[in-house]
């Protein structure tokens, strides 16, 4: 397990659960809201975030999170193991709920600078829409893993995910290995 991409909704813990599998794993962490966002919230030109995600995912070692739908091949194509986040979506508005809260007028330690926590009601609605919206196409790709050599695991409560460790993701509560 070289190269993982972390996938799920807002709110699902893409951003804390790689930095916790990162300090299992020792891989470098890379959080694609980082590097996507400049600060005052002002998205990059997408030849510019295309490259970007090209030289991210060129890399030898790696945990990445996040969606960005635009360049999913391309980092599904590059990782070894996929793991989606599959948690209800309201333990995920809990979640972003909380986040707001916590994170009011400042950036969040996985967000650019500049980009100050913020919740919409867009992004709200992307939330509770995800299972019927970007699950399908996530779990289609989960089903094709294995194929290719790609690892997919489907964890679907925050129990599996503070159980899971590379290598026992069968024996996680919840866990799903597909392929």
């Amino acid at each position: 397990m070289k190269r993982v991409r972390v996938l799920g909704s807002g709110g699902a813990g893409k951003s804390t659960f790689p930095r916790q599998l990162g300090e299992i794993t020792g891989l470098p962490v890379i959080h694609l809201d980082a590097e996507y966002w400049r600060p005052g919230w002002v998205e990059p030109p997408k030849a510019e975030w295309a490259a970007r995600v090209a030289q991210l995912a060129g890399e030898e070692r790696w945990i990445m999170d996040g969606n960005y739908g635009g360049t999913m091949p391309e980092r599904i194509a590059a990782a070894d193991t996929v793991v989606f986040l599959d948690l209800p979506r309201t333990t995920c508005l809990w979640s972003v709920l909380k986040r707001r809260f916590r994170y009011r007028g400042r950036a969040r330690p996985d967000m650019t600078e500049g980009c100050d926590e913020r919740l919409t009601l867009a992004f709200l609605k992307w939330v509770w829409d995800y299972p019927k919206t970007r699950r399908p196409e996530i779990l289609a790709s989960l089903r094709g893993a294995g194929a290719d050599g790609t690892r997919g695991i489907r964890l679907r409560s925050r129990k599996a995910m503070a159980r899971f460790r590379p290598g026992l993701a069968e024996e996680a509560d919840g866990a799903t290995a597909a392929g």
